[in-house]
Protein backbone atom coordinates (compact mmCIF):
# COMPACT_ATOMS: atom_id res chain seq x y z
CA UNK A 1 0.00 0.00 0.00
CA UNK A 2 1.20 3.49 -1.07
CA UNK A 3 1.59 5.73 2.21
CA UNK A 4 1.51 9.63 2.66
CA UNK A 5 3.59 11.35 4.69
CA UNK A 6 1.16 11.20 8.31
CA UNK A 7 3.38 10.01 10.78
CA UNK A 8 2.35 8.49 13.98
CA UNK A 9 0.02 9.85 16.25
CA UNK A 10 1.32 12.00 18.84
CA UNK A 11 3.33 14.85 16.43
CA UNK A 12 2.12 18.23 16.78
CA UNK A 13 0.51 20.01 13.47
CA UNK A 14 2.68 21.79 11.77
CA UNK A 15 2.07 25.36 11.01
CA UNK A 16 1.63 24.55 7.60
CA UNK A 17 -0.82 21.76 8.70
CA UNK A 18 -3.05 24.35 10.55
CA UNK A 19 -3.30 26.87 7.51
CA UNK A 20 -4.30 24.30 5.38
CA UNK A 21 -6.64 22.69 8.24
CA UNK A 22 -8.63 25.36 7.20
CA UNK A 23 -10.04 23.87 4.11
CA UNK A 24 -10.04 20.86 4.88
CA UNK A 25 -8.32 17.89 7.57
CA UNK A 26 -4.83 17.68 7.52
CA UNK A 27 -3.18 15.25 9.79
CA UNK A 28 0.29 16.07 11.68
CA UNK A 29 3.28 16.28 9.15
CA UNK A 30 1.03 16.00 5.63
CA UNK A 31 1.47 19.81 4.94
CA UNK A 32 4.47 19.51 3.27
CA UNK A 33 3.81 16.50 0.96
CA UNK A 34 0.22 17.79 0.15
CA UNK A 35 2.03 21.48 -0.51
CA UNK A 36 5.27 19.87 -3.12
CA UNK A 37 2.02 18.13 -5.28
CA UNK A 38 0.28 20.59 -5.27
CA UNK A 39 3.06 22.49 -6.31
CA UNK A 40 4.01 19.77 -8.82
CA UNK A 41 0.92 19.73 -10.73
CA UNK A 42 0.70 23.39 -10.65
CA UNK A 43 4.12 23.95 -12.69
CA UNK A 44 3.09 20.92 -15.24
CA UNK A 45 -0.19 22.90 -16.00
CA UNK A 46 1.48 26.40 -16.32
CA UNK A 47 3.91 24.07 -18.55
CA UNK A 48 1.15 23.00 -20.87
CA UNK A 49 -0.60 26.50 -20.88
CA UNK A 50 2.32 28.23 -22.00
CA UNK A 51 2.40 26.00 -25.35
CA UNK A 52 -1.48 26.17 -25.85
CA UNK A 53 -1.04 29.27 -27.99
CA UNK A 54 2.41 28.24 -29.42
CA UNK A 55 0.25 25.32 -30.60
CA UNK A 56 -2.11 27.28 -31.78
CA UNK A 57 -0.19 29.54 -33.72
CA UNK A 58 1.65 26.64 -35.33
CA UNK A 59 -1.42 25.10 -36.48
CA UNK A 60 -3.60 28.20 -38.03
CA UNK A 61 -0.55 29.80 -39.60
CA UNK A 62 -0.29 26.51 -41.61
CA UNK A 63 -2.39 25.72 -45.30
CA UNK A 64 -5.80 24.96 -44.56
CA UNK A 65 -5.14 24.92 -40.64
CA UNK A 66 -8.36 25.44 -38.84
CA UNK A 67 -9.56 22.21 -40.88
CA UNK A 68 -6.58 20.18 -40.25
CA UNK A 69 -7.40 21.37 -36.57
CA UNK A 70 -10.85 20.24 -36.57
CA UNK A 71 -10.07 16.73 -37.68
CA UNK A 72 -6.65 16.39 -35.24
CA UNK A 73 -8.66 14.31 -32.42
CA UNK A 74 -8.80 11.27 -34.69
CA UNK A 75 -5.32 11.48 -35.39
CA UNK A 76 -4.42 12.01 -31.82
CA UNK A 77 -6.56 8.87 -30.61
CA UNK A 78 -5.16 6.88 -33.61
CA UNK A 79 -1.49 7.82 -31.69
CA UNK A 80 -2.42 7.69 -28.33
CA UNK A 81 -3.40 4.01 -28.91
CA UNK A 82 -0.14 3.36 -30.50
CA UNK A 83 1.55 5.25 -27.23
CA UNK A 84 0.04 3.67 -24.48
CA UNK A 85 0.98 0.17 -25.16
CA UNK A 86 4.56 1.21 -24.88
CA UNK A 87 3.80 3.58 -22.06
CA UNK A 88 2.50 0.25 -20.27
CA UNK A 89 5.48 -1.71 -20.91
CA UNK A 90 8.17 1.03 -18.93
CA UNK A 91 5.47 0.74 -16.13
CA UNK A 92 6.49 -3.30 -16.07
CA UNK A 93 10.01 -2.57 -16.07
CA UNK A 94 10.84 0.50 -14.33
CA UNK A 95 9.83 1.79 -10.69
CA UNK A 96 8.22 4.61 -9.67
CA UNK A 97 11.01 7.10 -9.78
CA UNK A 98 12.72 6.02 -12.49
CA UNK A 99 9.73 5.73 -14.95
CA UNK A 100 8.17 9.46 -14.20
CA UNK A 101 12.07 10.47 -14.68
CA UNK A 102 12.68 8.74 -18.45
CA UNK A 103 8.51 9.58 -19.55
CA UNK A 104 9.62 13.61 -18.62
CA UNK A 105 12.97 13.36 -20.21
CA UNK A 106 11.46 12.30 -23.31
CA UNK A 107 8.83 14.76 -23.38
CA UNK A 108 11.16 17.40 -22.46
CA UNK A 109 13.75 16.38 -24.95
CA UNK A 110 10.72 16.71 -27.76
CA UNK A 111 10.14 20.41 -26.69
CA UNK A 112 14.07 20.77 -27.51
CA UNK A 113 13.90 18.89 -30.69
CA UNK A 114 10.30 21.08 -31.66
CA UNK A 115 12.33 24.19 -31.30
CA UNK A 116 15.10 23.95 -33.56
CA UNK A 117 12.45 22.62 -36.15
CA UNK A 118 10.19 25.77 -35.27
CA UNK A 119 13.53 27.84 -35.78
CA UNK A 120 14.14 26.05 -39.17
CA UNK A 121 10.91 26.69 -40.39
CA UNK A 122 10.23 23.19 -41.46
CA UNK A 123 7.14 22.54 -43.38
CA UNK A 124 3.92 20.32 -41.51
CA UNK A 125 5.40 21.35 -37.96
CA UNK A 126 2.21 23.06 -37.03
CA UNK A 127 0.21 19.83 -37.47
CA UNK A 128 2.85 17.35 -35.60
CA UNK A 129 3.17 19.89 -32.85
CA UNK A 130 -0.62 20.26 -32.45
CA UNK A 131 -0.88 16.06 -32.39
CA UNK A 132 1.70 16.15 -29.90
CA UNK A 133 0.47 18.45 -27.46
CA UNK A 134 -2.59 16.79 -27.36
CA UNK A 135 -0.28 13.66 -26.35
CA UNK A 136 1.80 15.27 -24.13
CA UNK A 137 -1.36 17.20 -22.15
CA UNK A 138 -2.99 13.99 -21.52
CA UNK A 139 -0.04 11.68 -20.44
CA UNK A 140 1.85 13.84 -17.98
CA UNK A 141 -1.10 14.67 -16.35
CA UNK A 142 -2.35 11.64 -15.92
CA UNK A 143 0.82 10.14 -14.92
CA UNK A 144 0.80 13.06 -12.31
CA UNK A 145 -2.51 11.75 -10.54
CA UNK A 146 -1.17 8.04 -10.78
CA UNK A 147 1.91 9.18 -8.89
CA UNK A 148 -0.18 11.11 -6.32
CA UNK A 149 -2.39 8.08 -5.91
CA UNK A 150 0.30 5.97 -4.88
CA UNK A 151 2.01 7.95 -2.79
CA UNK A 152 -1.56 8.27 -0.51
CA UNK A 153 -3.84 5.95 0.84
CA UNK A 154 -7.33 5.68 -0.19
CA UNK A 155 -8.34 7.80 3.22
CA UNK A 156 -5.42 10.45 2.71
CA UNK A 157 -6.19 10.57 -1.07
CA UNK A 158 -10.00 12.08 -0.43
CA UNK A 159 -9.19 14.42 2.30
CA UNK A 160 -5.75 15.63 0.67
CA UNK A 161 -6.84 15.41 -3.52
CA UNK A 162 -8.84 18.62 -2.96
CA UNK A 163 -5.66 20.61 -1.89
CA UNK A 164 -3.39 18.80 -4.72
CA UNK A 165 -6.13 19.86 -7.14
CA UNK A 166 -5.73 23.55 -6.25
CA UNK A 167 -2.27 23.49 -7.40
CA UNK A 168 -3.90 22.49 -11.00
CA UNK A 169 -6.42 25.16 -11.29
CA UNK A 170 -3.37 27.61 -10.08
CA UNK A 171 -1.66 26.35 -12.77
CA UNK A 172 -3.94 27.08 -15.88
CA UNK A 173 -4.26 31.08 -14.65
CA UNK A 174 -0.50 31.23 -14.13
CA UNK A 175 0.47 29.45 -17.35
CA UNK A 176 -2.28 31.55 -19.36
CA UNK A 177 -0.69 34.71 -17.73
CA UNK A 178 2.99 34.11 -18.03
CA UNK A 179 2.28 32.90 -22.01
CA UNK A 180 0.58 36.37 -22.49
CA UNK A 181 3.45 38.07 -20.58
CA UNK A 182 6.35 36.48 -22.05
CA UNK A 183 5.40 35.48 -25.92
CA UNK A 184 6.32 39.03 -27.45
CA UNK A 185 9.32 39.71 -26.01
CA UNK A 186 10.58 36.03 -26.39
CA UNK A 187 9.06 35.05 -29.48
CA UNK A 188 6.83 31.47 -30.83
CA UNK A 189 9.44 29.00 -30.50
CA UNK A 190 11.57 30.20 -27.54
CA UNK A 191 8.06 29.54 -25.44
CA UNK A 192 8.86 25.60 -26.25
CA UNK A 193 12.08 26.24 -23.85
CA UNK A 194 10.35 28.33 -21.01
CA UNK A 195 7.81 24.78 -21.49
CA UNK A 196 10.80 22.47 -21.21
CA UNK A 197 12.25 24.27 -18.11
CA UNK A 198 9.24 24.10 -16.27
CA UNK A 199 8.52 20.05 -16.88
CA UNK A 200 12.47 20.27 -15.02
CA UNK A 201 10.91 21.90 -12.28
CA UNK A 202 8.10 19.84 -12.12
CA UNK A 203 10.28 16.84 -12.00
CA UNK A 204 12.34 18.28 -9.54
CA UNK A 205 9.24 19.09 -7.31
CA UNK A 206 8.06 15.33 -7.96
CA UNK A 207 11.47 13.77 -6.49
CA UNK A 208 10.98 15.76 -3.73
CA UNK A 209 7.22 14.61 -2.82
CA UNK A 210 8.62 11.16 -3.56
CA UNK A 211 11.85 11.69 -0.74
CA UNK A 212 9.35 13.51 1.64
CA UNK A 213 6.34 11.23 1.42
CA UNK A 214 7.64 7.90 0.18
CA UNK A 215 9.66 7.49 3.58
CA UNK A 216 6.68 8.18 6.28
CA UNK A 217 5.89 6.25 8.91
CA UNK A 218 1.99 4.87 8.72
CA UNK A 219 -0.85 6.77 10.42
CA UNK A 220 -2.10 4.90 13.52
CA UNK A 221 -4.89 2.77 12.23
CA UNK A 222 -3.15 2.59 9.18
CA UNK A 223 -0.96 0.13 6.92
CA UNK A 224 2.01 -0.71 8.34
CA UNK A 225 3.83 -2.20 5.42
CA UNK A 226 6.44 -0.62 3.68
CA UNK A 227 5.49 2.16 1.10
CA UNK A 228 5.67 0.81 -2.82
CA UNK A 229 8.92 1.87 -4.61
CA UNK A 230 7.75 0.61 -7.75
CA UNK A 231 4.95 1.48 -10.57
CA UNK A 232 4.07 -2.40 -10.26
CA UNK A 233 5.06 -5.67 -10.33
CA UNK A 234 7.58 -6.75 -13.24
CA UNK A 235 5.28 -8.00 -16.53
CA UNK A 236 1.97 -8.09 -16.04
CA UNK A 237 -1.22 -7.03 -18.79
CA UNK A 238 -1.14 -4.35 -20.54
CA UNK A 239 -3.45 -0.78 -20.48
CA UNK A 240 -5.82 -1.57 -22.60
CA UNK A 241 -6.37 -5.42 -21.49
CA UNK A 242 -6.37 -4.05 -17.34
CA UNK A 243 -9.29 -2.02 -18.71
CA UNK A 244 -11.19 -4.62 -20.84
CA UNK A 245 -11.12 -6.66 -18.18
CA UNK A 246 -12.21 -4.81 -15.00
CA UNK A 247 -15.90 -3.51 -14.82
CA UNK A 248 -14.86 -1.11 -12.33
CA UNK A 249 -12.00 0.63 -14.80
CA UNK A 250 -14.57 0.30 -17.90
CA UNK A 251 -17.27 2.74 -15.89
CA UNK A 252 -14.38 4.88 -14.79
CA UNK A 253 -13.55 4.64 -19.04
CA UNK A 254 -17.77 5.27 -20.07
CA UNK A 255 -17.85 8.14 -17.32
CA UNK A 256 -14.71 10.24 -19.45
CA UNK A 257 -16.23 9.14 -22.91
CA UNK A 258 -19.43 10.66 -21.90
CA UNK A 259 -18.30 13.38 -19.97
CA UNK A 260 -15.97 14.67 -22.79
CA UNK A 261 -18.63 14.19 -25.17
CA UNK A 262 -21.20 16.17 -23.54
CA UNK A 263 -18.69 19.00 -23.35
CA UNK A 264 -16.87 19.14 -26.38
CA UNK A 265 -20.63 19.11 -28.19
CA UNK A 266 -21.60 22.26 -25.77
CA UNK A 267 -18.54 24.07 -26.84
CA UNK A 268 -19.72 23.62 -30.47
CA UNK A 269 -22.96 25.25 -29.33
CA UNK A 270 -20.99 27.69 -27.36
CA UNK A 271 -18.85 28.31 -30.64
CA UNK A 272 -21.91 28.35 -32.85
CA UNK A 273 -23.76 31.06 -30.88
CA UNK A 274 -20.70 33.63 -30.24
CA UNK A 275 -20.13 33.76 -34.14
CA UNK A 276 -23.72 34.31 -34.68
CA UNK A 277 -23.77 37.28 -32.40
CA UNK A 278 -20.27 38.24 -33.32
CA UNK A 279 -21.43 38.67 -37.13
CA UNK A 280 -24.66 40.24 -35.87
CA UNK A 281 -23.29 43.17 -33.90
CA UNK A 282 -19.42 43.46 -35.41
CA UNK A 283 -19.24 42.62 -38.37
CA UNK A 284 -16.09 44.65 -39.27
CA UNK A 285 -14.72 43.13 -36.87
CA UNK A 286 -15.71 39.58 -36.15
CA UNK A 287 -12.44 38.20 -34.43
CA UNK A 288 -11.53 41.06 -31.89
CA UNK A 289 -15.47 40.31 -30.82
CA UNK A 290 -14.88 36.39 -30.21
CA UNK A 291 -11.61 37.28 -28.62
CA UNK A 292 -12.90 39.25 -25.97
CA UNK A 293 -15.52 37.17 -25.37
CA UNK A 294 -13.95 34.13 -24.36
CA UNK A 295 -11.20 35.87 -22.60
CA UNK A 296 -14.07 36.81 -20.52
CA UNK A 297 -15.32 33.43 -20.55
CA UNK A 298 -12.26 32.26 -19.11
CA UNK A 299 -11.66 34.70 -17.16
CA UNK A 300 -15.19 33.03 -15.12
CA UNK A 301 -14.66 29.59 -15.93
CA UNK A 302 -10.96 29.90 -13.88
CA UNK A 303 -12.28 32.10 -11.24
CA UNK A 304 -14.91 29.65 -10.64
CA UNK A 305 -12.54 27.03 -10.60
CA UNK A 306 -10.47 28.35 -8.18
CA UNK A 307 -13.01 28.96 -5.88
CA UNK A 308 -15.14 26.15 -6.08
CA UNK A 309 -11.63 23.83 -5.49
CA UNK A 310 -10.56 25.78 -2.48
CA UNK A 311 -14.05 26.51 -0.42
CA UNK A 312 -16.63 24.12 -1.93
CA UNK A 313 -14.91 20.61 -2.91
CA UNK A 314 -12.62 19.48 0.30
CA UNK A 315 -16.11 20.19 2.16
CA UNK A 316 -18.69 18.53 -0.05
CA UNK A 317 -16.24 15.21 -0.41
CA UNK A 318 -15.28 14.78 3.65
CA UNK A 319 -18.92 15.07 4.14
CA UNK A 320 -20.77 13.34 1.21
CA UNK A 321 -18.14 11.22 -0.05
CA UNK A 322 -16.54 10.33 -3.28
CA UNK A 323 -20.03 8.87 -4.47
CA UNK A 324 -22.13 11.77 -4.05
CA UNK A 325 -19.88 14.19 -5.43
CA UNK A 326 -19.76 12.28 -9.03
CA UNK A 327 -23.27 12.92 -9.44
CA UNK A 328 -22.81 16.75 -9.05
CA UNK A 329 -21.60 17.94 -12.38
CA UNK A 330 -23.59 15.52 -14.55
CA UNK A 331 -27.15 16.72 -12.75
CA UNK A 332 -25.64 20.24 -13.66
CA UNK A 333 -25.22 19.60 -16.94
CA UNK A 334 -28.24 17.36 -17.72
CA UNK A 335 -30.20 20.68 -15.90
CA UNK A 336 -28.37 23.01 -18.23
CA UNK A 337 -28.76 21.41 -21.38
CA UNK A 338 -32.49 21.05 -20.86
CA UNK A 339 -32.63 24.70 -20.58
CA UNK A 340 -30.48 24.97 -23.85
CA UNK A 341 -32.98 22.68 -25.47
CA UNK A 342 -36.27 24.22 -24.35
CA UNK A 343 -34.06 28.13 -24.76
CA UNK A 344 -31.48 27.96 -26.95
CA UNK A 345 -30.19 31.83 -26.84
CA UNK A 346 -26.49 33.00 -25.64
CA UNK A 347 -26.94 33.74 -22.24
CA UNK A 348 -27.79 30.19 -21.19
CA UNK A 349 -25.08 28.38 -22.85
CA UNK A 350 -22.58 30.52 -21.84
CA UNK A 351 -23.32 30.51 -18.23
CA UNK A 352 -24.63 26.80 -18.07
CA UNK A 353 -20.56 26.18 -19.87
CA UNK A 354 -19.43 28.27 -16.96
CA UNK A 355 -20.73 25.99 -14.23
CA UNK A 356 -19.75 22.96 -16.32
CA UNK A 357 -16.15 24.02 -16.93
CA UNK A 358 -15.63 25.41 -13.23
CA UNK A 359 -16.99 22.13 -11.98
CA UNK A 360 -15.01 20.06 -13.66
CA UNK A 361 -11.71 21.71 -13.73
CA UNK A 362 -12.04 21.93 -9.96
CA UNK A 363 -14.72 19.32 -8.23
CA UNK A 364 -14.91 16.34 -10.90
CA UNK A 365 -11.07 16.67 -11.76
CA UNK A 366 -10.49 15.56 -7.76
CA UNK A 367 -13.33 13.40 -7.56
CA UNK A 368 -12.12 11.42 -10.80
CA UNK A 369 -8.68 10.98 -10.02
CA UNK A 370 -9.87 9.55 -6.33
CA UNK A 371 -11.56 6.69 -8.33
CA UNK A 372 -7.73 5.67 -8.87
CA UNK A 373 -6.88 5.52 -4.87
CA UNK A 374 -8.14 1.72 -3.90
CA UNK A 375 -6.17 -0.20 -6.92
CA UNK A 376 -2.76 -1.27 -7.22
CA UNK A 377 -0.28 0.52 -8.76
CA UNK A 378 -0.26 -1.55 -12.37
CA UNK A 379 -3.89 -0.10 -12.67
CA UNK A 380 -3.50 3.49 -11.56
CA UNK A 381 -0.02 3.84 -13.58
CA UNK A 382 -1.39 1.49 -16.77
CA UNK A 383 -5.23 2.10 -17.04
CA UNK A 384 -5.11 5.56 -15.80
CA UNK A 385 -3.27 6.13 -19.26
CA UNK A 386 -5.60 4.58 -21.09
CA UNK A 387 -8.87 6.30 -19.55
CA UNK A 388 -7.32 9.76 -19.83
CA UNK A 389 -6.16 9.45 -22.68
CA UNK A 390 -8.25 7.24 -25.37
CA UNK A 391 -11.39 7.26 -23.64
CA UNK A 392 -11.02 11.57 -23.33
CA UNK A 393 -10.70 11.66 -26.54
CA UNK A 394 -13.20 8.95 -28.36
CA UNK A 395 -15.49 11.43 -26.80
CA UNK A 396 -14.28 14.12 -28.81
CA UNK A 397 -14.12 12.23 -31.96
CA UNK A 398 -18.00 11.07 -31.20
CA UNK A 399 -18.57 14.91 -30.68
CA UNK A 400 -16.96 15.60 -33.62
CA UNK A 401 -19.07 12.81 -34.89
CA UNK A 402 -22.17 13.89 -33.96
CA UNK A 403 -21.61 17.75 -35.08
CA UNK A 404 -20.72 16.77 -38.59
CA UNK A 405 -23.96 14.70 -39.33
CA UNK A 406 -26.38 17.17 -37.64
CA UNK A 407 -24.78 19.69 -39.24
CA UNK A 408 -23.95 18.80 -42.68
CA UNK A 409 -26.96 16.08 -43.13
CA UNK A 410 -29.41 17.40 -41.19
CA UNK A 411 -28.75 21.30 -40.77
CA UNK A 412 -30.03 20.57 -37.25
CA UNK A 413 -30.53 23.81 -35.00
CA UNK A 414 -29.01 24.70 -31.15
CA UNK A 415 -31.41 22.98 -29.21
CA UNK A 416 -31.70 19.64 -30.98
CA UNK A 417 -28.02 19.10 -30.38
CA UNK A 418 -28.83 20.11 -26.65
CA UNK A 419 -31.37 17.35 -26.53
CA UNK A 420 -28.76 14.51 -27.72
CA UNK A 421 -27.00 16.42 -24.46
CA UNK A 422 -30.16 16.03 -22.39
CA UNK A 423 -29.89 11.55 -23.45
CA UNK A 424 -26.38 11.66 -23.06
CA UNK A 425 -26.97 13.21 -19.42
CA UNK A 426 -28.87 10.41 -18.08
CA UNK A 427 -27.02 7.72 -19.33
CA UNK A 428 -23.83 9.90 -17.72
CA UNK A 429 -26.01 10.47 -14.68
CA UNK A 430 -26.55 6.63 -14.51
CA UNK A 431 -22.99 5.53 -15.21
CA UNK A 432 -21.62 7.65 -12.32
CA UNK A 433 -24.52 5.98 -9.62
CA UNK A 434 -23.19 2.89 -10.84
CA UNK A 435 -19.35 3.86 -10.18
CA UNK A 436 -20.05 5.63 -7.02
CA UNK A 437 -21.25 2.16 -5.62
CA UNK A 438 -18.55 0.15 -7.70
CA UNK A 439 -16.14 2.80 -6.06
CA UNK A 440 -17.73 2.19 -2.29
CA UNK A 441 -16.77 -1.30 -2.62
CA UNK A 442 -13.34 -1.07 -3.47
CA UNK A 443 -11.13 -2.93 -1.22
CA UNK A 444 -7.76 -0.08 -1.35
CA UNK A 445 -4.95 -2.56 -2.57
Amino acid sequence: MALGSSPSAGRAPSQLDRALGWFTKVEPGEGVGALLLSLEVCVLLCAYYVLKPVREALILASPSGAELKSYAAVGQIALLSAIVPGYSALVSRFDRGRLIRVVTLAFVGCLLGFYLFARFELPGLGLVFFLWVGVFNLMVVAQFWAFASDLYSKEQGERLFPIVAFGASIGAVAGSRLTSVLVDPLGIPQMMLVSAGLLLGALLLGELAEKRMGTGAAPEGGPSDAPKREAGAKGGQGGFRLVASSRYLLLIGLLMLLLNFVSSTGEFLLSSLVKKRAEAVASADVSTFIGEFYSDFYFWVNLGGVLVQLFVTPRLVQRFGVRVALLVLPVLALAGNLAISLLPILVIVRWTKTGQNALDYSLNNTVRNALFLPLTAQEKYKSKQVVDTVFVRAGDVLAAGLVFVGRELFDWPISAFALVNVVLGVLWLLVALRLGLAYQKQAPQ
